[in-house]
C-alpha cells in the first residue's frame, strides 16, 4: 500500500507485527519443528581427525509449512555453521545453513546448487557440479579458493560425502 505525504511524496506503508521472543523452554507451536545442528567433533587420542555428529543442545525452529514448501521432510532437516571466507559474498563466516540430508547422493546434485559435504571429517559448504569423471567443488570466492575437481576414485580415497542440499541460510551482517 502507498501513502501520499502532505508535500505530495509517495511512501510505502509498512505494517510490522510485534516480535515474540522465545527460548528453549518455549513450547513449539503446532506448525513448528526443531531442526538440530550437525557439528565437527574432534576424535579422541589427538588423531587430528574429526567426526560429524548431531549436537545435543543446538537447534533452530522452522515452520513446518516452510519445510513442506521446500520439499524437506522434517526428519531430513539439519543445520550447520559455515566457517571461513570461501563462500563470500553469499555466505559469511558464521552463517547458518539448513540442509536437506535426504538429498545426499551424486545423482541428487543440481549443478551450481550449494551442498554441505564431509571431506575427511571436515564440514564444508560448496557449490557442486557433476563431471563425467567425478565432481567439482566451487567456492563463490574463487580468487582465494579455486575450483577443486575430484575423480570418483579420489572421492573414495579422500572420504568425500554429500551431507545434503542447502535449502536455507541466515547470517548477521556484523
Amino acid at each position: 500500500m502507498l501513502n501520499a505525504t502532505p508535500d505530495g511524496r509517495i511512501q510505502p506503508s509498512v505494517s510490522m507485527s510485534d516480535i515474540c521472543p522465545w527460548d528453549d523452554n518455549t513450547p513449539l507451536d503446532d506448525d513448528e519443528v526443531y531442526v538440530p545442528f550437525l557439528r565437527e567433533v574432534e576424535l579422541a587420542a589427538g588423531s587430528g581427525r574429526f567426526v560429524i555428529e548431531e549436537s545435543d543442545s543446538a537447534r533452530l525452529r522452522f515452520f513446518k509449512k516452510d519445510l513442506r514448501h521446500n520439499n524437506v521432510q522434517f526428519s531430513n532437516a539439519k543445520c550447520v555453521v559455515v566457517s571461513g571466507n570461501s563462500m563470500l559474498p553469499v555466505l559469511r563466516d558464521g552463517a547458518t545453513v539448513g540442509i536437506h540430508v535426504g538429498k545426499s547422493s551424486l545423482g541428487d546434485i543440481v549443478d551450481g546448487d550449494m551442498y554441505a559435504i564431509a571431506h575427511h571429517g571436515q564440514l564444508r559448504v560448496k557449490q557442486l557440479y557433476r563431471l563425467p569423471s567425478g565432481i567439482r567443488l566451487r567456492s563463490f570466492n574463487r580468487d582465494e579458493h579455486p575450483d577443486e575437481d575430484y575423480t570418483f576414485a579420489e572421492i573414495q580415497d579422500q572420504h568425500i560425502a554429500i551431507l545434503g542440499h542447502v535449502f536455507w541460510w541466515g547470517m548477521f551482517t556484523r
